[in-house]
């Protein structure tokens, strides 16, 4: 793994000499670990743990504390690490000028404004952003791999979660048994808190799980992801409790699973993301509920649940082989629920594939 970010860093500083810079302060934890396999979370942001100088001369970087000197020199050269102590952004700053970089690259996005202006003082600044999600966006064999395994949990999941979506049961309660089926099948952790909504619950896209129970003859849209050698899956089924869906919910479903199949049919390398987007709304406006679709037809996915490209009507993005996007339409009415389905898709040399 190491062989492997340092040829990520090697690509990175070929971006980073199109862009004048002779420094890329790294801020973002994915990007970070990417870069280097050093701590992939930092769940309280009072505690970061470090950040990464990639130089143009080649001789980078390490920032962290003291609490990760261990951690840091099993996976870095021990001469390139620099331990800061209560002031980072001080530190850091006197250090790189040491170094003697003055244009300076920041990942402006994910720096604390304070922290910022104490860390660009006395430097040429050079918007950074995007540059390692650039990389990022194609994924690589082992990267490909340990998405298709994430995805594969995901697909059991999907199998035996009916089995926990009896009447009588709430929202929160399925919600526990998803989490313990991911960590008892492999998982390290969820992607992110899973959705599970119940009836009209499930027209709000990003419900949170609550006490809402399970009725017969209802509706229960589940999206859940688990994180597997580091990497995400992300998938949604609107499943239906009972044995007498309505029509309104057939019709819907039937609407929903069209416009995925179409949009990820018509997805194939040099498209521009926005009109894989344009053809699940052209889907919607064709039987007249476009306007029942409120947000993007997907996103990309790797180390983060949400990453490059958005797959919407504002992306610049295009397809290229490698990337993974989502593709999960979905149709929302607040008087009884909404109905979401969504698969990862891997882009192919030829088209996609459906992980």
């Amino acid at each position: 793994m190491i062989q492997v970010c340092e040829a990520r860093r090697e690509k990175l500083r070929l971006l980073m000499d199109k862009k004048g810079i002779d420094a890329l302060f790294i801020s973002h934890e994915a990007n970070r670990y990417y870069l280097s396999s050093f701590e992939l979370h930092d769940g309280q942001k009072n505690e970061y743990a470090g950040y990464l100088l990639i130089t143009k001369d080649g001789r980078d970087w390490l920032f962290t504390d003291p609490r990760y000197w261990d951690a840091a020199k099993r996976l870095w050269d021990p001469s390139c690490i620099f331990i800061y102590g209560a002031n980072a952004a001080n530190a850091i700053n006197e250090h790189i000028k040491k170094l003697g970089y003055m244009t300076v690259g920041f990942e402006a996005r994910t720096i604390p404004y304070a922290f910022q202006k104490s860390l660009v003082d006395g430097f040429q600044c050079v918007e950074g952003d995007g540059l390692v999600e650039e990389l990022r966006m194609i994924k690589d064999e082992h990267e490909i791999a340990c998405l298709r395994e994430a995805c594969a949990l995901n697909h059991k999941l999907m199998q035996w979660v009916p089995s926990v979506c009896l009447p009588g049961r709430t929202e929160r309660a399925v919600a526990w048994d998803i989490e313990k089926f991911f960590r008892e099948n492999g998982a390290s952790e969820l992607a992110f808190s899973s959705i599970v909504a119940v009836g009209p619950n499930a027209a709000l896209p990003h419900a949170i799980p609550g006490d809402t129970v399970i009725t017969e003859d209802s509706p229960v849209l589940i999206d859940v992801g688990c994180r597997l050698n580091d990497y995400c899956s992300d998938q949604t089924r609107t499943i239906w409790v009972g044995s007498n869906p309505t029509d309104e919910f057939k019709r819907t479903m039937e609407f929903v699973r069209k416009a995925q199949d179409v949009a990820i049919a018509s997805m194939e390398p040099g498209m521009p993301v926005k009109e894989a987007h344009a053809v699940a709304v052209k889907v919607f406006k064709d039987v007249g509920v476009e306007e029942f679709f409120t947000h993007s037809l997907g996103h990309g996915i790797g180390l983060e649940t949400h990453e490059a490209p958005s797959v919407n009507s504002r992306s610049d993005a295009v397809l290229k082989p490698g990337m993974v996007v989502t593709a999960e339409p979905g149709l929302y009415y607040p008087e009884w629920g909404g109905i979401r389905w969504e698969h990862m898709v891997l882009v192919t040399e030829n088209g996609v594939e459906r992980m």
